[in-house]
C-alpha cells in the first residue's frame, strides 16, 4: 500500500504517456517568442503586471496587535507537520518535508519556537514570504501566457504555519458561510451540488415549473483579490484583529519567481491575491466571496426556487457560483446585482464562460453569456431537462478510452490478473462512476453499464 506512487509511475512508463513541455510563448503584442531569457522575461513582465498593487491604494503593514489570541502548542504544531503529505515538491528554500518528519521532536520545539515568536510579533520571516510560481496549462492556446493558472510552491516550514492559521479560522468559515457554499468543506464535496442541480430541475418538472440557470465564472478570480478590501472584509466577518494583523504582515511584502522549462525568473513583489496552491486561500477567498453575496442582497432577494418555504437562488462551489430562479427577469436582476458588488471588490465575471441555461421558453433575453442546452457543471454534464442519458453515455465512453490507454498493461503476461482488475477498479471505475449518485437510471443505461463493466 505504502508504494502507491511508485505504482502509478511505472504505469505511466509503461503506458507511454506524453508529456508535452511548455515551448514558445507570445509577448504583449502576438509575437512569438523561442529565446530562454525572452520566454522568462515575458513570465516574469505578466505574472508582475497580473499581481501588481493599485499605487493609490496603499496598505500599513507595520501595525502589532497587543491583545493576542491564545498561544501556539507545541502539541498543535505537531499535528500540522504530520498533516503535511510527503513526497510533495518544496518551495524556494529547497527543503523537504522528510527532513522535519525524520527530526521528529527537535523539529517540533524548534518550528514550534519560530512559530511563537510569529505569533507574538506578527512578523513573518522574509523567506516565508516568498514563493515559487508553476505555470500549469488550462484550455486554450497554451502560447498565451493567460490561459495558465499560477501555482504557488511554498516553504514546509511556511505550510506549517499556514495550518495553524487555517485551523483557528475555520470555526469562522463554519460559522459564517451558508450552507450554498460546497467548496473545500468538511463532509461536502462536488457531487452536492452535481445532486442539488439535478434535484431541482426534476422537481421544476415535476411541478411544471421553468427554471433559468447562469454558471458564473471570474476572471481569474483568486489573483484578483484585493489585499486591503480582504482585511476590512475579515474584520466585518468577526475575525480577530490579532489573525487579521498576521495575515496583513504575511501579504505585505510578498515575493515570487516563475519557475519555467528555460529557468527561474527574478524576484518580484506581490500586490495582489491569494495563491493558488496556499492552504489559507480558500479560507480567505470564501469571506470574499461571502461579502460579495451579502451586499448584493441574494439572501434577501424574491427572486430563486422556491423549496420547502425557502427561497434559493444560487449554489456555490469555491468560485463558482450558479444563479437560478423561475423568469428571465429574475434571472438578469440577481446576474445585475452578482456583478455589480464583484467589481466593487475587484473581481470580473468572465463573460465567455458564462452560460445561460434555460428549461423554459426565451422570450427577450437581454443577460451577457452564451445560451447553452447543457452544461459542463464541476465535471458533470447537466442538461435543460435533466435527462442522465447523455452524461452515462459520456462516461462510459470515457472509461474505454482509459482502458485503451491501459492496453498494453492489461495483456501484458508479466502482470497478474489480480493486480489487472486492482488497476482498473482504481484507475477506470472512479471515472466512469463519478456523479452516479444523482442519476436517474432506466433498464438501458443500467443494461449499458452492465455491458460495460462485462467488457472491461
Amino acid at each position: 500500500m505504502g508504494k502507491t506512487r511508485d505504482l502509478f509511475k511505472k504505469i505511466r512508463d509503461t503506458k507511454g504517456t506524453f508529456h508535452a513541455k511548455t515551448g514558445s510563448i507570445k509577448d504583449r503584442n502576438g509575437r512569438d517568442l523561442t529565446e530562454a531569457e525572452d520566454i522568462k522575461k515575458r513570465w516574469q513582465e505578466y505574472t508582475e503586471e497580473l499581481y501588481k498593487k493599485d499605487l493609490h491604494d496603499q496598505d500599513n503593514h507595520n501595525s502589532v496587535i497587543t491583545h493576542l489570541e491564545p498561544d501556539i502548542l507545541e502539541c498543535e504544531v505537531k499535528w500540522a507537520l504530520g498533516s503535511i503529505t510527503t513526497n510533495k515538491v518544496s518551495g524556494g528554500d529547497g527543503t523537504p518535508v522528510e527532513l522535519f518528519q525524520i527530526l521528529k521532536d527537535d523539529a517540533v520545539k524548534v518550528l514550534h519556537s519560530i512559530c511563537q515568536q510569529i505569533w507574538k510579533t506578527q512578523q513573518w520571516p522574509q523567506d516565508w514570504k516568498r514563493s515559487v510560481f508553476i505555470p500549469i496549462p488550462k484550455k486554450g492556446n497554451a502560447k498565451e501566457c493567460s490561459n495558465y493558472c499560477t501555482i504557488a510552491l511554498i516553504s514546509h516550514a511556511t505550510k506549517l504555519m499556514l495550518k495553524i492559521l487555517q485551523a483557528k479560522l475555520q470555526q469562522y468559515v463554519n460559522c459564517e458561510l451558508p450552507d450554498v457554499q460546497a467548496g473545500f468543506r468538511k463532509g461536502r464535496g462536488t457531487r452536492d451540488q452535481i445532486a442539488n442541480i439535478l434535484w431541482i430541475i426534476e422537481k421544476a418538472r415535476e411541478f411544471q415549473k421553468n427554471i433559468y440557470f447562469c454558471f458564473t465564472d471570474y476572471a481569474k478570480a483568486f489573483d484578483c483579490v484585493d489585499h486591503n478590501k480582504l482585511w476590512k472584509i475579515l474584520k466585518e466577518m468577526g475575525i480577530p484583529d490579532h489573525l487579521i494583523c498576521l495575515l496583513r504582515n504575511l501579504y505585505a511584502g510578498q515575493e515570487a519567481t516563475v519557475r519555467t522549462g528555460h529557468g527561474t525568473t527574478d524576484w518580484f513583489q506581490i500586490g495582489k491575491g491569494v495563491h493558488q496552491g496556499c492552504v489559507l486561500s480558500p479560507c480567505l477567498f470564501y469571506f470574499y466571496a461571502e461579502y460579495i453575496m451579502r451586499n448584493a442582497g441574494l439572501e434577501e432577494a424574491q427572486a430563486g426556487i422556491k423549496i420547502a418555504r425557502r427561497n434559493i437562488n444560487n449554489l456555490r462551489y469555491a468560485d463558482d457560483t450558479t444563479l437560478m430562479a423561475e423568469s428571465e427577469e429574475e434571472l438578469k436582476s440577481l446576474l445585475m446585482k452578482m456583478k455589480e458588488k464583484s467589481e466593487k471588490v475587484g473581481l470580473k465575471l468572465n463573460i465567455q464562460k458564462t452560460k445561460i441555461m434555460a428549461s423554459g421558453p426565451i422570450t427577450s433575453w437581454q443577460i451577457d453569456g452564451e445560451t447553452v442546452a447543457d452544461f459542463l457543471f464541476l465535471g458533470s454534464k447537466i442538461t435543460a431537462d435533466g435527462d442522465c442519458s447523455h452524461e452515462i453515455k459520456r462516461h462510459l465512453l470515457l472509461g474505454r478510452k482509459l482502458i485503451t490507454n491501459l492496453n498494453s498493461i492489461l495483456k501484458s503476461r508479466d502482470i497478474t490478473l489480480p493486480t489487472k482488475v486492482c488497476l482498473v477498479k482504481a484507475m477506470v471505475f472512479p471515472v466512469v462512476m463519478y456523479g452516479r449518485e444523482s442519476w436517474t437510471i432506466n433498464k438501458a443505461e443500467r443494461q449499458r453499464i452492465y455491458t460495460f463493466e462485462l467488457w472491461c
